[in-house]
């Protein structure tokens, strides 16, 4: 199955000042597909080592010596490692720090070997580890579940995807497009971006085969719990991971999870959960423009899931015609797509932190779902699951900000145009003029580009 990420290593692939990348991301959402696949079509050779799958390969990298660790993969995989010419994948190499050390010594000696490391936990092995890091000799990428986009790339819509990315505003959008657009969303809210899923949905048609990946897929990361401590802390895991299911979006407050355990033990399990990748946190912060991670409320948050389709799955939605799911969370689903979706915009060498702005004042309260930047201008926007919806959040936020432009993103075709608005912030009335953006939920990868045209003109 196609992936963005591929066009990464690629550019990668061809820099002369390259350092051995390694691949970060949660359990499941591709890494090894992707670096097999990178492998297969872009190298003469390729040899890949799994140190959780042959623990007795780690002790090869206590040596610090890669002209020895080579000799010897050489010999045991019956294969030459010939560099420029060869892939050398270490997968989960979070079981052996040795090996991540070692990383070091390959870029000093053997630069001209593409080396490229992943691993489903590997945040936790970085944030311990207790031997001396390859700082400087080593890249970074991040990788997450398939997009809008690659979900349609996998189910043969290669013709949407196209339309989409030549889309402006100088022409009509069809609406019988929009309307098979929107029904393949509603598909993606429900299957999700999983590989696995994405991809026995894409092969069979079969949703009760699409429920049966999900559940295995939820069972494998509750399975990784008992790695990260005792029983009563995995405990605290499970309890945080279906609250945030079934509550995604909403600023958290410990007691609301569970009222019986200290706050203390749930916020350590929000802090194990979110550096396994399982689930992201979204800020609060009162900056108007860049960086956004100025004024930020470390205290004040809100979670969302790995990925919008086992979070539909935890909370037992099952997938009988997701034409006709209805559910009593659409807001807060829309919410999860376009956290998702503003995740894999990220450029895939940046650790993304996504924004959100909130003022909690009796009788004034208002708040903006996300913050995006773009160009070093910020953007507020505000998410919609119909075509609908007030936007008193938005005008106060521009009005005391002093910003031009919003965007929204709902169900409706794609707009943009400019519109006047009265607001109240504390004790004044005021007007505002500004420009709204207003994009259907699938567009969402479509937004740098279009913004970068609007700022063109």
């Amino acid at each position: 199955m196609k992936r963005d990420i591929i066009q990464l290593f690629l550019e990668w692939k061809s820099r002369k000042n390259r350092k051995p990348l390694i691949v970060r991301g949660a359990r499941q959402v591709g890494k090894t597909y992707a670096i097999n696949e990178f492998a297969r079509e872009q190298f003469a050779y390729s040899v890949t080592i799994n140190l959780e799958e042959s623990p007795e390969l780690r002790q090869m990298f206590k040596t610090n010596n890669p002209k020895s660790i080579i000799h010897e993969l050489s010999i045991i995989k019956n294969t030459d490692i010939i560099p420029d010419k060869t892939l050398l994948f270490i997968d989960e190499i979070q079981t052996c720090p040795e090996a991540i050390v070692s990383l070091r010594y390959f870029y000093e000696q053997i630069p001209e070997l593409h080396i490229i490391a992943a691993g489903s936990l590997l945040d936790h092995t970085l944030n311990e580890i207790q031997l001396s890091m390859p700082v400087g000799r080593v890249e970074f990428c991040y990788m997450y579940p398939m997009n809008f986009k690659e979900f349609l790339w996998a189910v043969d819509e290669n013709k949407l995807t196209d339309y989409l990315d030549n889309f402006t505003f100088d022409q009509t959008f069809s609406e019988a497009i929009h309307a098979k657009l929107l029904d393949l969303m509603r598909y993606y809210i429900f299957i999700g971006g999983m590989p696995e899923a994405v991809k026995i949905f894409a092969e069979s048609q079969k949703l009760i085969d699409v429920e049966r990946v999900q559940s295995s897929i939820l069972t494998s990361l509750q399975y990784d719990f008992a790695k990260y401590g005792s029983k009563s802390q995995q405990r605290h895991l499970l309890s945080v991971l279906q609250y945030i299911a079934q509550n995604t979006g909403k600023k958290i407050k410990y007691v609301n999870i569970d009222k019986e355990t200290r706050s203390a033990n749930l916020k350590e399990a929000l802090y194990k959960l979110e550096m396994s990748r399982v689930i992201n946190l979204v800020k609060h912060t009162a900056s108007a423009g860049v960086p956004l991670s100025t004024h930020l409320n470390q205290d004040v948050f809100k979670a969302f899931f790995l990925d919008i389709g086992l979070a539909n799955h935890l909370c037992k939605i099952q997938l009988i015609d997701p034409l006709k799911i209805l559910t009593i969370n659409e807001g807060a689903i829309a919410e999860q797509f376009v956290n998702q979706e503003l995740l894999s915009l990220a450029t895939s060498f940046d650790n993304p932190q996504l924004y959100y702005w909130v003022r909690d004042e009796k009788n004034a309260h208002a708040e903006i779902d996300f913050l995006f930047q773009h160009n070093n201008n910020v953007y507020p926007i505000e998410v919609k699951a119909g075509k609908t919806g007030t936007l008193k959040s938005m005008h106060v936020y521009l009005f005391e900000k002093k910003i031009k432009m919003g965007i929204r993103f709902n169900t409706d075709l794609p707009t943009i145009g400019s519109f006047k608005a009265k607001v109240r912030s504390g004790e004044i009335n005021s007007e505002i003029e500004y420009t709204l953006l207003s994009l259907p939920l699938y567009m969402i990868n479509q937004l740098p580009r279009l913004l970068q045209k609007i700022g063109k003109k």
